[in-house]
């Protein structure tokens, strides 16, 4: 049973498969469909904690980075729509095992045009002053980082695309990949319907990898349990203006919230928590709670009425090298965006212009953004992709 055709049919809307409809779009290419199985923005993409940073090691990550950066501050008027961004600026701090890295990451990313720099630990302190910083041995950074909505973005992303022509389809499961002898031929969607196409984007996050399975690829993608929790800073106590801290001596990461509340993450990934992403508990355990509280203390001792206000969990799907995968995979005209790894938010415009570029021209048209970076074959070939300054205790922040 046909549905027709399209010229590219995306699987996934999430912020990167959104991403890529609308910068199709933009190069002409519009007879697009969006094939999303519940709505948009509703998995992982629903879940970020949207911080914003070109803190990369990875030059071409920290070059994506900085590009997407200009559509966070810039979303209102070539989106239309607010897409929830504060820039509050962002601050990564780290001690003396790791001072070393943090200058020459920070000398790169200069090199790249990046606004970054070394920042005093009294500046830190006029930024958060309820903050304890005496074992941090030097910061970073960014006035122009911060933190967005993952959400409000993909539904902005498939807003304009929508304008432009492209067919966003919701509570639309794709179930399985079409090829033939020339290569990828369509996709079958849950109703029994199928879509012929000789273009397919897999943007499904950790689902892209059943649906590439069947045809023989193996995508290294794993699913990790992330938990959140959210502090309440006591009364009277205003953060709204407090810059995202990257703290990876006690390896957390904290950002206000639009609520008045902080955010809490955890930076230490040496220790996934395999996960169903169809099935996982969306609350933060007991022990996970305890945790970041005793670090919280550590960090902030200046809120002496913060309280635990909510929690909950998600998931990122993560690769052997903690680095997405975009590019062709098996059949001629499939292109996999999958494998973010907690990074997919603040690179998503660039990403859609990357999937976009290999679309239509078979390779990037962005020097600093080379396509082969992220290429599947790397993990085949041995040559995963890593920063030359990683740091120790904390490489997975890439």
């Amino acid at each position: 049973m046909s549905t027709g055709t399209a010229d590219v049919v995306i699987v996934g809307g999430g912020v990167e498969g959104t991403a890529t409809a609308w910068a199709l779009a933009r190069r002409g290419i519009t007879d697009v469909v969006v094939c999303e199985r519940d709505t948009i923005g509703s998995g992982g993409t629903g879940k970020s904690s949207g911080v914003v940073r070109c803190h990369y090691g990875v030059g071409s990550l920290a070059a994506m980075a900085w590009k997407s950066l200009h559509l966070f501050e810039n979303a209102a008027g070539i989106l239309g729509r607010d897409i929830g961004f504060h820039q509050t600026g962002y601050v990564v701090g780290v001690g003396e095992r790791n001072a070393d890295a943090l200058r020459a990451n920070l000398d790169a990313q200069r090199a790249l045009g990046i606004e970054t720099g070394t920042i005093s630990h009294e500046e830190v302190a006029a930024l958060w002053p309820t903050a304890k910083l005496d074992d941090f041995a030097a910061f970073g950074w960014e006035p122009r980082g911060g933190y967005g909505d993952g959400y409000l973005t993909a539904q902005a992303f498939a807003a304009v695309a929508r304008r432009a022509g492209v067919r966003v389809r919701q509570g639309t499961a794709v179930t399985g990949l079409l090829t033939d002898r020339k290569g990828v031929s369509g996709v079958r969607l849950s109703s029994g319907e199928e879509i012929a196409t000789r273009s397919v984007v897999v943007a499904a996050g950790p689902w892209s990898v059943g649906l590439l399975a069947p045809l023989g690829i193996d995508l290294p993608v794993t699913v990790h349990r992330e938990q959140i929790v959210l502090v309440s800073p006591g009364p009277g106590v205003d953060v709204s203006k407090v810059p995202v801290l990257s703290d990876l001596v006690s390896l957390q990461y904290i950002r206000a919230e639009t609520s008045g509340d902080l955010l809490f993450g955890n930076s230490d990934l040496s220790r996934p928590e395999p996960a169903d992403p169809d099935r996982y508990t969306d609350r933060a355990d007991p022990a996970f709670v305890e945790s970041a509280v005793e670090k919280l203390a550590h960090r902030l001792p200046g809120l002496t009425d913060a309280s635990v206000a909510s929690t909950y969990a998600g998931c990122y799907d993560v690769t052997p090298d903690f680095n997405p995968v975009i590019g062709p995979a098996g059949a001629e005209g499939l292109i996999v965006a999958a494998g973010f790894s907690g990074h997919g938010f603040k690179i998503s415009p660039a990403v859609g212009e990357l999937v976009a570029d290999l679309v239509h021209d078979a390779d990037s048209r962005d020097p600093g953004v080379p396509a082969a970076d992220f290429r599947l074959d790397r993990f085949a070939e041995g040559r995963p992709l890593t920063s030359p300054r990683p740091y120790i205790g904390a490489g997975e922040m890439r």
